[in-house]
């Protein structure tokens, strides 16, 4: 039967992707008591990061949001995974770190990672208000245009 965060997925046409490997000596999850720390992931599609390159250079605000949205369905596919299946065990996000690939004058980053934000609000509602920070880098790995951590508490 499916919760009421599937139900939204569903409503949404939102199909989360199967969750990334890590690329390294880590995992991309850890559970401890009833947290859920989510490790840096990146806007990857099929494999491959889709959106490369430095916001405000190469990319436009736009762009940069549409990455940290991919980010966003990458950490819903690890929560889900860290949460037996089932993302009604969600009880709110609790923090968010993002980061931009920046031209070195770029001073939007929060608006880039709003696209992050946005994204888990439209799927988990109020349980998705969360502390965050969000900031300009001189690069990430792969020239990902964004990249982001999260904190979820869970039942």
């Amino acid at each position: 039967m499916a919760g009421e965060v599937d139900k939204r997925l569903k409503e949404l046409g939102i199909t989360l992707p199967v969750p990334a490997k890590p690329a390294g000596n880590y995992v991309g999850y850890v559970v401890t008591g009833n947290l859920v720390f989510v490790s840096g992931q990146l806007p990857f599609e099929d494999g491959k990061v889709k959106i490369t390159g430095k916001v405000g250079k190469d990319l436009t605000i736009e762009q940069g949001q549409a990455a940290a949205r991919i980010v966003a369905l990458n950490t819903l596919a690890h929560l889900r995974d860290a949460c037996g299946g089932d993302l009604d065990r969600v009880r709110r996000c609790v923090k968010v770190g993002g980061f931009v690939n920046a031209a070195p004058d770029f001073t939007q980053p929060p608006q880039v990672i709003n696209g992050f934000s946005d994204l888990l609000a439209a799927v988990l509602g109020e349980r998705a208000k969360h502390a965050r920070f969000a900031i300009g880098t001189n690069s990430l790995p792969l020239n990902a245009a964004v990249e982001v951590d999260a904190v979820f508490e869970i039942a």
